[in-house]
């Protein structure tokens, strides 16, 4: 309805035509069947009520109903209509052409999606005949029309010059236009009318958007502002004048606030220097007179806030003890003697009201109760700390009373740790041996056996004797774990010997035939006497690997850098072990010359199967 109300004055030039017919019953039967409402000139009806099509006034005198596109009807509003009911249109006549509407009951025609800033339709279904002078003349109802692209099939874009103008054109889509009064089939089309995209409406569409956003940004400037609070006043230049005036403003207490602005702004300019550093200490020393100004004001504020918290506590508990008396009230009257006179709406209002008065007598007497539990904290912060104005006393009157607070934390500290120490020599008293009995015995004799003097010297010598028993198991260890080690290598060397002694006996005696079998055997043999876990058997393997892809050798760090990224436990010592034991299949030589001389090992496991 929005876009039938807006093509309202698209005909207010045109004169309503009313045409003579010599049959009406079939003038009316073909209007009836287009869903129009046939009327006749004096304003009877053509149709029966029960096959009319509503929303028709008969006392208009008009051929066709009520419709926003006929001249003059604008003027008058126009009846309710249900949102549910279709729109109803009228047969268009211009000067070149008919345009006749669609069936009312057939579903409106689809539109597309309406692009932002939209003054371009495009218009379908045109007749094959239809020219660009034939479409200016339908469209010229709708708007002022900019331009029109007429393609050589049968449609057409046309742009207006405002975004309303689309909306009257959209109104006519589903219309069928006809040619003057040709029945022929080029002459008549049913027209399409759409939103169409165009970069022409875009580009302006976003114009405009930018100049809103200017306008906006500029309008929020201007706001923000108006709001800014103004400036500071500039800051005055140093000179004797203006040190005068401000050593004047810095004793007035209503303009300390300003003046000790000024002050540190000079300060942090940099115009101290000697010959105004004399000024400058003045002004400092005046700023420092009120700070015990400040601190005086600053005790009045505290004693101001506990008066009014006093006087707050106060009106608390008066109130708290009227909702005692009230809560007592409705206990007495919830007993036996005065419940049973009252009614039953009466009981239940009672019951509300107590259960009521109970809950904010709780609430009171819970934040009583936090306001006295705020004051016992800050009385025990109080007993903690001294007050400011305590505190003002004691740096006035000196250091002696820091340096009795010091000595007598180091007192205290003192005393636990003799408190420590006599806990740690009762329980070793009951553990030390009878070697350490005569020296305890003469400690004793020197000290006072309670003295705390005695029992540090006594824990002194039991740790000093431990640390020396731990020394001589540490020594111990490390030389049983040496005599072991060499064992095991003179154990594993006088193996192979006699693993060589073996075969050359065999050699001597004519044991060629059995060659193979004794090398294997011979193996056998080494693995089982030297690779005793399935770590060296597998360390054993990457060495191997290792040197056999380095046919020149390599160092023992290089080797040990490249295992560690395997197995971050073994150690230097314990390959270098484990190749030394094993004489067939490594071999370590020196390589290169003076300052580049190194000990290179290499596999020689494969030369010494050819030998054998």
């Amino acid at each position: 309805m929005a876009s039938a109300d807006g093509v309202g004055n698209l005909g207010a030039e045109q004169n309503h035509l009313s045409v003579p017919v010599a049959d009406h019953g079939a003038w009316a039967t073909a209007m009836n069947n287009l869903g129009i409402m046939p009327m006749g000139i004096s304003g009877q009806q053509l149709v029966s009520d029960s096959l009319c099509i509503q929303r028709f006034d008969p006392g208009l005198g008009l051929i066709a109903p009520i419709n926003p596109m006929m001249a003059g009807i604008s003027l008058v509003p126009p009846p309710p209509v249900p949102s549910d009911m279709p729109l109803i249109k009228e047969i268009i006549h211009c000067k070149s052409c008919t345009l006749f509407p669609q069936n009312p009951n057939l579903p409106p025609p689809s539109t597309r999606e309406r692009p932002p800033g939209c003054k371009t339709v495009f218009v379908g279904g045109l007749p094959e005949n239809a020219t660009e002078e034939i479409i200016r003349e339908v469209f010229d109802q709708c708007g002022e029309i900019t331009a029109i692209r007429k393609s050589k099939k049968n449609f057409c874009h046309i742009r207006f010059s405002e975004e309303f103008m689309v909306d009257k054109a959209i109104y006519l889509s589903g219309y069928r236009m006809r040619i003057g009064s040709s029945t022929d089939k080029k002459d008549s089309g049913k027209i399409h009318v759409d939103f169409a995209q165009a970069r022409d409406d875009l580009y302006e569409w976003e114009c405009k958007q930018r100049l809103l956003a200017r306008e906006e940004r500029h309008r929020r400037k201007i706001h923000e502002d108006r709001l800014r609070p103004p400036s500071p006043p500039p800051i005055v230049h140093y000179s004797e004048h203006e040190a005068a005036v401000l050593a004047d403003r810095l004793k007035d207490d209503h303009k300390f606030s300003e003046a000790i602005a000024v002050l540190f702004t000079w300060i942090d300019r940099g115009e101290v220097n000697r010959r105004t550093a004399n000024h400058f200490y003045s002004m400092i020393q005046s700023a420092n007179s009120h700070v015990r100004r400040l601190m005086s004001e600053k005790a009045q504020h505290e004693e101001e806030l506990e008066r009014a918290k006093e006087i707050f506590k106060n009106a608390l508990l008066a109130i708290l003890t009227q909702f005692e008396q009230i809560t007592a009230v409705f206990t007495a009257a919830t007993r036996q003697k005065a419940w049973d006179h009252f009614s039953k709406a009466q009981r239940k209002n009672i019951d509300i009201w107590r259960k009521q008065c109970e809950e904010l007598r709780n609430a009171h007497s819970e934040e009583i109760m936090g306001i006295r539990r705020e004051e016992e904290m800050e009385m025990s912060d109080d007993d903690s700390d001294e007050s400011p104005c305590k505190k003002m006393r004691t740096e006035e009157n000196g250091v002696c009373d820091q340096t009795q607070a010091s000595l007598k934390e180091e007192n205290d500290s003192l005393r636990w740790q003799l408190d420590a120490y006599r806990n740690e020599v009762e329980l070793l008293r009951k553990e030390q041996s009878r070697a350490s009995r005569p020296d305890d015995d003469h400690a004793h004799t020197q000290t006072h056996p309670h003295s705390p003097e005695a029992q540090i010297q006594l824990l002194q010598q039991s740790m000093h004797s431990m640390q020396q028993q731990l020394l001589s198991l540490q020594e111990k260890l490390s030389s049983k774990e040496a005599e072991l080690e060499q064992a095991r290598e003179e154990h594993r060397y006088l193996e192979g010997e006699v693993l060589s002694l073996r075969d050359k006996v065999c050699g001597i005696n004519g044991c060629v035939p059995s060659l193979y079998h004794s090398r294997d055997r011979r193996s056998e043999l080494i693995v089982r006497g030297v690779v005793t876990s399935e770590k060296e058997a597998l360390l054993l393997g990457i060495i191997s690997t290792f040197l056999h892809v380095h046919p020149f050798g390599a160092n023992l760090e290089y080797l040990w850098s490249y295992i560690q990224r395997l197995d971050s436990k073994v150690s230097a010592g314990e390959l270098e072990r484990l190749m030394v034991r094993l004489p067939g299949m490594f071999r370590q030589e020196l390589s290169g010359v003076g300052a580049t001389l190194e000990k290179r090992w290499k596999f020689c496991g494969f030369d010494t199967l050819s030998s054998a």
